[in-house]
C-alpha cells in the first residue's frame, strides 16, 4: 500500500518543509490541488460537501501546482507530486502537454498527472473556454497531452482540436502517468478507457466498493485489464492498519491522507510543528505497520 499525504489552503511556506517530512516520513506522495479563482457571485454548488457549500474556499491560499510542484522537488529526492486534480478542460492542451512535461523532467519523473472537470461555469467563463461538451473535449485534451508527451511529432485532427506535426522538447524519460478525478460513471469510463489510474474524492464512501468494481469492469471491457493502473482514494479505513488491508483487498494502490479537516469555514491556524507532529503519528501508526 502506498500513502499519499495532503495538505492545502495552508500557509505556503510550510509546503517546503512539509513535503521533506513527507518523504522521510514514508509517503509516496503528495498531492497538490488547483484552484484558480474564487467567484463572487455565484449560485454553483461544489459536489463533494453534504450541502454543496463551497465557502470554506473563499480566501484561502492556493498555489498554482505548475508552480509549486518544481518548488518542492527542488527539495526532496524521493516523493512525487501528484495533482487532485488539475481542472483540464478550462485550459489549451498544447500549454498543459508543455507545463506537465517541464514539471516531469525537473523532478526526475516525480509526478502524476491528475485531472478532472471544474464542476463551476465560472471557471470556464473566466478562462474563455465552452461549458459545453466539457467532458468530449477533456478526451482530446488527454489525447494530445500523451502524444506529445510520448515525444516526436504529433498531429491530431479531432471535432475540437486541431494540431499540426508539432514536438516539445523536452519530454519524461518515463511515461507520464494520468489520472482521472471524479464520480460518474463517465469518469470512470474515461479511467478505465485513456487513463493509467483513477482519483476518488472522499465522499460517497459506502459506494466505494462498487465504482471500483465498475472501474475493474470497464478496463475489461476495453482490454487494459493487464495494464498498470492506480486507483487513489480518500477512505476512513486508511487510517488504520487493518482498513488498509481491507482497502488493498478492494484493489486500492493508493490512499490519500489528510490530517485536517480542510472543509473548515475558518483560516488554517495550525503550526508547522503540529502538522509535523500529526504527519509523525500517522507515520508510526499506520505507515510503519503496513509497510514495515
Amino acid at each position: 500500500m502506498r500513502f499519499s499525504f495532503a495538505e492545502s489552503m495552508t500557509d505556503p511556506t510550510f509546503y517546503a518543509p512539509l513535503a521533506q517530512a513527507a518523504e522521510q516520513a514514508g509517503f509516496h506522495s503528495f498531492v497538490v490541488p488547483d484552484s484558480i479563482c474564487y467567484p463572487r457571485d455565484s449560485d454553483s454548488t461544489y459536489p463533494y460537501t453534504p450541502d454543496g457549500n463551497r465557502q470554506f474556499l473563499d480566501d484561502k491560499p492556493f498555489i498554482e501546482p505548475f508552480s509549486l510542484i518544481p518548488a518542492l522537488g527542488a527539495v526532496t529526492e524521493r516523493i512525487r507530486f501528484t495533482t487532485f486534480v488539475v481542472k483540464l478542460p478550462i485550459r489549451h492542451p498544447v500549454l498543459v502537454a508543455k507545463q506537465a512535461a517541464s514539471v516531469a523532467v525537473l523532478t526526475g519523473n516525480r509526478f502524476g498527472f491528475g485531472v478532472g472537470l471544474s464542476p463551476w461555469p465560472e471557471d470556464y467563463i473566466v478562462c474563455d473556454q465552452p461549458w459545453k461538451d466539457r467532458g468530449r473535449r477533456m478526451d482530446e485534451q488527454i489525447e494530445i497531452i500523451q502524444g506529445l508527451n510520448a515525444g516526436g511529432y504529433f498531429e491530431y485532427h479531432g471535432d475540437f482540436y486541431d494540431l499540426p506535426a508539432v514536438k516539445i522538447c523536452p519530454v519524461p524519460t518515463e511515461k507520464l502517468p494520468i489520472l482521472i478525478g471524479g464520480h460518474a460513471d463517465a469518469a470512470l469510463k474515461r479511467a478505465a478507457r485513456l487513463c493509467d489510474g483513477w482519483m476518488h474524492a472522499g465522499s460517497e464512501g459506502e459506494q466505494l466498493p462498487a465504482m471500483i468494481d465498475r472501474l475493474q469492469t470497464l478496463r475489461r471491457e476495453y482490454g487494459r485489464e493487464s495494464e498498470p493502473f492506480e486507483i487513489h482514494v480518500i477512505s476512513m479505513d486508511g487510517y488504520s492498519p487493518d482498513g488498509c488491508r481491507r482497502l488493498e483487498e478492494l484493489g486500492v494502490t493508493d490512499v490519500i491522507i489528510g490530517l485536517r479537516n480542510a472543509y473548515q469555514m475558518e483560516q488554517d491556524t495550525e503550526t508547522l510543528q503540529q502538522k509535523l507532529d500529526a504527519m509523525n503519528w500517522f507515520a508510526d501508526a499506520v505507515i510503519a505497520k503496513v509497510n514495515g
